[in-house]
């Protein structure tokens, strides 16, 4: 696919860089803080939808930009499971997930002069039972940290999930295929 110009990445995650880089794309990265709470009642995709657009306008500063933003929530029956907000939760978050199935929510906008467009995809993820050690070892890594859910589908946690129904670049972050195919309209 042919490189768009002016694309903006309003994120700062490394993981959404570097799917956008593999899939072709030549970008810059902008990102900018947003307020992400949960609204009272607001449903999950509704919230991951609130949450990428309130990204992409917060980045979006001219009018030859096209901006892609991105939210990522793991959704487990009625919870969102968003970024631990430490160690404990982080621990709390995979006896959850532990032998259970739960669903991955990336909403992605793309704004431009024209308006915006918001979409998003859903991935199943089936998780293998996990053991208190196997949970410690992992908090201990330091590395659900900083991720929706309390793991990374691409690094250590790869070894607790037995299977995916779906994109599992969502999963990490971004849905490149959903992605590539929205903005080859704006190409």
């Amino acid at each position: 696919m042919r490189a768009v110009s002016r694309l903006i990445l309003a994120s700062a995650s490394p993981r959404r860089s570097e799917l956008l880089r593999n899939a072709g794309f030549d970008f810059t990265v902008r990102a900018r803080p947003v307020e992400e709470i949960r609204r009272p009642g607001e449903d999950p995709e509704q919230y991951a939808r609130r949450l990428a657009r309130s990204k992409a306008e917060a980045s979006w500063e001219a009018a030859d930009e096209i901006v892609l933003a991105a939210d990522t929530i793991v959704v487990l029956g009625d919870r969102v499971l968003e970024k631990p907000r430490d160690p404990e939760d982080a621990r709390a978050m995979l006896r959850l997930l532990s032998g259970r199935t739960h669903t991955v929510i990336t909403a992605i906008c793309i704004r431009h002069a024209g308006g915006e467009m918001v979409d998003a995809e859903s991935t199943r993820v089936h998780f293998a039972e996990l053991s208190d050690r196997e949970i410690g070892d992992y908090v201990a890594s330091g590395e659900p940290m900083d991720k929706a859910g309390a793991y990374g589908i691409q690094g250590l946690a790869s070894k607790f999930v037995d299977r995916i129904e779906g994109c599992y670049f969502n999963v990490m972050g971004l849905p490149v295929a959903l992605v590539c195919r929205r903005l080859k309209e704006f190409a």
